[in-house]
């Protein structure tokens, strides 16, 4: 069986006049439908770049990616457009919430982005939003919701267009334990219950530990856990 995602010798290198900075030096995996892969490693190590790349914000040097059996890296940039709202979410670590909407709008966007024309689904969005703790907080604005439930509202923007991919970058970078555990639990429960493909980004080891599978960066290459001394914990 074919993977869902696969990435073959990803390279990108960074220039600033005539300072190079290798980002990824032949990066490869592959990941199953339905699965939840946590990536982590120390700041510098490659991670953001590799997000970068899956949901086709930023090109590679050179290397593939295959989602689907679409050849990501052939794409031109308004295919890379269209691909990425009929397929990904995003998740980031600062909430990128617009202030003077409510929550319930702030989710909508991502209908209207993805250009459904007014063609949602109430009833999908009902289970998200009660999946994810919101239903009684959507008349809020972020101003008025913790930090917490600010980031359930990004969440619930990134899993509204039923994408097949989730792709969350920190997560919990903002968040304090308690938060940070229940907001990992939903993204594990929206995987489970949804049946989106996970991919998050994460220097914490903890927080990875949520995932089905763990990749190890360092210095822009995927190594084995014995080589991440950072790395402790079990899978939940």
């Amino acid at each position: 069986m074919s993977a869902f995602i696969e990435a073959e010798n990803l390279r990108k290198t960074y220039r600033a006049g005539k300072l190079e900075v290798p980002a990824l030096r032949g990066v490869s995996f592959a990941v199953q439908r339905g699965e939840f892969v946590s990536i982590v490693g120390p700041s510098g190590s490659g991670k953001s770049t590799l997000f970068y790349l899956l949901g086709g914000l930023t090109r590679a040097d050179s290397g593939r990616i295959v989602i689907d059996g679409d050849d990501f890296t052939q794409l031109s940039d308004a295919e890379r457009t269209v691909m990425r709202k009929r397929k990904i979410g995003f998740v980031f670590q600062k909430f990128n919430l617009l202030p003077t909407l409510d929550a319930r709008s702030n989710i909508g966007i991502a209908e209207d982005i993805a250009g459904k024309n007014g063609k949602n689904d109430p009833a999908y969005f009902q289970k998200i939003t009660d999946l994810l703790g919101l239903s009684k907080r959507l008349i809020h604005r972020p101003s008025e919701l913790s930090g917490g439930e600010q980031q359930r509202v990004a969440l619930a923007r990134a899993l509204i267009n039923k994408p097949a991919i989730v792709l969350a970058d920190e997560p919990t970078g903002n968040l304090d334990s308690k938060n940070s555990a229940i907001v990992l639990a939903m993204l594990r429960q929206s995987n489970k219950e949804l049946g989106q493909t996970v991919m998050m980004i994460t220097h914490n080891p903890e927080a990875a530990s949520y995932g089905d599978r763990i990749l190890h960066m360092r210095d822009g290459e995927m190594v084995s856990p014995e080589l991440d001394p950072q790395w402790s914990g079990s899978k939940h």
